[in-house]
């Protein structure tokens, strides 16, 4: 099979070198101006100057693809994702911005609880209609790998449900899904005011069998007030790892709870959220090789004014990544290139960090930075195509789409009409 020659492009912005960045590291996007890039067997083959590239001897016979001067980064990856639910919480967008809390819509049976009464409900090709047309709109924003977290059935048959539905997924669309097991979410009705037994019966019984069917990479847990308490999620994450599922950890979100140095302990692939860390926080996940994935969607939906500490993380030397955190209560957000926006005017990133954030950070966040995250032979050709004619202008259009073409493993899976 041919492989695809894509040249003339004006700014190819490689983030060649490995990762994950640190610190300045996270500046350094290796850009070739007047750009190109080979693809064979669905693997970057060379990327670099045009006249370089193009003088490679694989490019010979190979499909050309005219990228028009255009900007082409690194595909998007969303490290944090909440993808199947069975229907949007408009009311209680409305009910906040009236001045409700999240918490007072959770106790009046909204919130987390309202979207698993009706998953329960739904059935799996209700669910998996949905998230076809969601994961679409993340190819068309340029994202070609994601995370989708369980998380909104807590009990067994739902949870399942969940996780066979975007093992499915995975087979048959383009996206590559990472599955994370997330039931401890908060306690499900059944087990109210015994908590302590939900995690006995996750740890026991749920975990080792989600291992035993491959049915998920990781285990995450909202540690946090009004969810799951340190100990707790210390038992769930403990389990998981000693099962091969890698911890990741919803933390120091509504209260800091010492979740980010749980998330440490454990080394944790991922703290996600931490809007409440403190100094001694920030200095301990430098330290560490946590990766700390900021969810500005959640904030600027909740009309929240405090946001999470990007600046005093990067300048301390953490590992920072960003994510939409894509959900029906807190972030229905899809958009990265809108996620780099507020990471950059809410949480004072530059946009190259915020570009490092959501490709070569957030793959390693995945486990997955020696395969994706930047544009380098033997790496998946994963490419988004943008008609821009330099990187800055992706957040600087806020709310504004301009991927054009999406591009996985060499194969184009969306392409802008017209």
């Amino acid at each position: 099979m041919a492989g695809l020659l894509i040249t003339n492009i004006g700014q190819l912005v490689t983030l060649r070198g490995g990762g994950p960045r640190r610190g300045r590291a996270l500046s350094e996007l290796e850009i070739v101006p007047g750009g190109a890039v080979l693809v064979g067997g669905g693997v970057i083959v060379a990327a670099g100057s045009r006249r370089r590239v193009e003088k490679h001897p694989q490019a010979r016979g190979a499909r050309k693809l005219d990228a028009g001067g255009r900007l082409v980064t690194p595909g998007l990856v969303d490290s944090h994702t909440h993808l199947i639910f069975p229907a949007s919480r408009a009311r209680e967008y409305e009910l906040r911005i009236a001045g409700a809390s999240y918490e007072q819509i959770a106790k009046s049976g909204g919130g987390i609880m309202s979207t698993v009464r009706l998953l329960r409900r739904a059935s799996p090709a209700e669910l998996k209609q949905r998230a076809l047309h969601w994961l679409g709109e993340f190819a068309a924003h340029g994202a070609t790998t994601i995370e989708a977290k369980s998380g909104y059935g807590l009990d067994a048959a739902s949870e399942w449900k969940t996780l066979r539905l975007l093992r499915e997924l995975g087979r048959e669309q383009p996206l590559d899904i990472a599955s994370t097991l997330l039931g401890a979410h908060v306690v499900p009705p059944e087990y109210r005011g015994r908590a302590d037994a939900y995690v006995d019966l996750l740890a026991r019984q749920w975990i080792p069998r989600v291992a035993a069917e491959g049915l998920a990479e990781f285990c995450d847990v909202f540690c946090d007030r009004g969810a799951f308490s340190v100990a707790q999620a210390r038992r769930v994450l403990t389990a998981g790892r000693a099962c091969g599922l890698t911890p990741r950890i919803h933390a120091e979100q509504l209260a800091r709870t010492g979740a980010a140095q749980l998330a440490i302990e454990l080394h944790a692939a991922s703290a996600d959220h931490l809007e409440q860390l403190n100094a001694t926080d920030i200095r301990a996940l430098a330290k560490s090789n946590v990766c700390c994935t900021l969810l500005p969607g959640c904030c600027f939906h909740l009309g929240l004014a405090h946001y999470g500490p990007a600046r005093k993380l990067i300048d301390a030397g953490a590992i920072v990544a960003l994510a939409t955190d894509f959900n029906p209560g807190t972030s229905p957000t899809l958009s990265l290139p809108m996620v780099m926006s507020l990471g950059c005017t809410q949480m004072r990133m530059t946009p190259a960090e915020a570009l490092a954030a959501v490709t070569i950070n957030a793959a390693y966040a995945l486990r997955r930075h020696t395969r994706i995250g930047s544009i380098e032979p033997g790496k998946q050709a994963d490419l988004t195509v943008w008609d821009l004619d330099d990187y800055r202008e992706i957040p600087y259009y806020f709310g504004v789409n301009c991927c054009v073409m999406t591009v996985k493993r060499g194969k184009i899976i969306w392409r802008k009409e017209g």
